[in-house]
């Protein structure tokens, strides 16, 4: 097993260039997740890797190899694709065993493998069945079952359970760090969902416009965000970000009637607008007379999910634990620790520590 290696990557269409000056290091059995928006270049990078895409710029190294220029069959990976891509004529044992026999691999060793691949992904009981008698997940089990048996350096995955339902999901989302635990592989996965990032992951790539935006342990990410659209974006539901303004040495916060927040961050000049991002499970409201008002209230059991409407239109998502029922439409008070809350640039969008 090797890591990877990215060196100003660059990739263009024409002139267009969707990716940019990409450096980064994935180390020796990581699991590296590539996590953004739609359109962000993560699937491109990703491809790029695999050796499906042309590098315009830069170099790409796998392990001390430079795989730049070298053809996909020459660099060592196997990727799992979003869609499983299975010869439907073929068992599942032909299909795991397909790109052995292509490469003239003696039978016995192929069966070896397959056997392995098979016990590793409990696929021993489906081996002789065709895909269409499998399920959604047994069948992405299998493209992964083809990925191993091909004995990679590294496996390259392309959001492979967008197609499942959301049960299934979970499921190969256990599958799959299990499988990372047992082969201890360097895999490189691509994925819009950030929950997937933050389970998988022992190092997530946020991307966005195909540039880097932050590098770092889910944990990393989710306590100690760079930037706006990170924060935003690792933790679900989503951080709330209220408008504010520098005051006095505080934050002024129109949508809580002008509630000035102190806080140990380093603000910017006098009249400076800023963002106060506010996780939803560190919120807490209260009965009150206001302004703010309990549009939707989820209930999902131990947990429940408030949505608020401050008087400026801005929303807020709070979450709940308590058993204490407000009414939809009732009017309602928020509080919170300021110590728990985060300042970013309105300008810049920038974290300010």
């Amino acid at each position: 097993m090797t890591g990877v290696t990215l060196e100003n990557t660059i990739k263009k269409y024409g002139d267009t260039q969707v990716i940019h000056d990409i450096d980064l290091t994935i180390e020796d059995g990581e699991f590296c997740v590539f996590v953004g928006p739609s359109g962000c270049g993560k699937s491109t990078l990703l491809r790029m890797i695999a050796g499906l895409e042309e590098t315009t710029g830069g170099r790409i190294s796998i392990g001390a190899r430079d795989v730049t220029r070298a053809d996909a069959a020459d660099r060592g990976v196997a990727m799992v694709f979003q869609t499983y891509a299975l010869y439907p004529h073929m068992t599942v044992e032909e299909n795991m065993g397909f790109g052995l026999r292509m490469t003239g691999h003696p039978k016995e060793e192929i069966r070896e493998k397959v056997a392995e691949a098979s016990r590793i992904l409990k696929l021993d009981a489906y081996l002789k069945r065709k895909p269409k008698a499998l399920s959604g997940g047994q069948r992405q089990r299998v493209a992964i079952g083809r990925a191993i048996v091909r004995g990679p350096e590294v496996f390259l995955f392309d959001e492979p359970l967008s197609n499942l339902d959301a049960e299934l999901r979970v499921d190969m989302r256990v599958e799959i760090a299990r499988l990372h635990k047992e082969i201890g592989a360097t895999m490189i996965y691509v994925t819009h969902d950030q929950v997937e990032a933050m389970t998988l992951a022992d190092k997530i790539v946020v991307l966005r416009a195909g540039r880097i935006e932050q590098v770092g342990s889910p944990m990393k990410l989710y306590e100690d965000p760079d930037n706006k659209f990170v924060a935003g974006f690792i933790g679900s539901p989503s951080m709330n970000f209220l408008e504010g303004v520098v005051e006095a040495g505080a934050i002024r916060v129109p949508s809580l009637g002008n509630r000035r927040v102190e806080t140990s961050v380093s603000l910017p000049e006098e009249g400076r607008a800023v963002y106060l991002g506010l996780r939803p499970q560190n919120l807490q409201i209260t009965p009150a007379e206001s302004e703010i008002r309990l549009d939707i209230r989820e209930r999902l059991g131990g947990v429940s999910y408030d949505y608020l409407i401050a008087p400026g239109g801005e929303k807020i998502i709070v979450e709940t634990r308590s058993k204490e029922e407000f009414r939809e439409g009732a009017t309602v008070d928020l509080q919170f620790d300021p110590a728990e809350a985060m300042v970013f640039d309105a300008r810049t969008e920038a974290r300010l520590r």
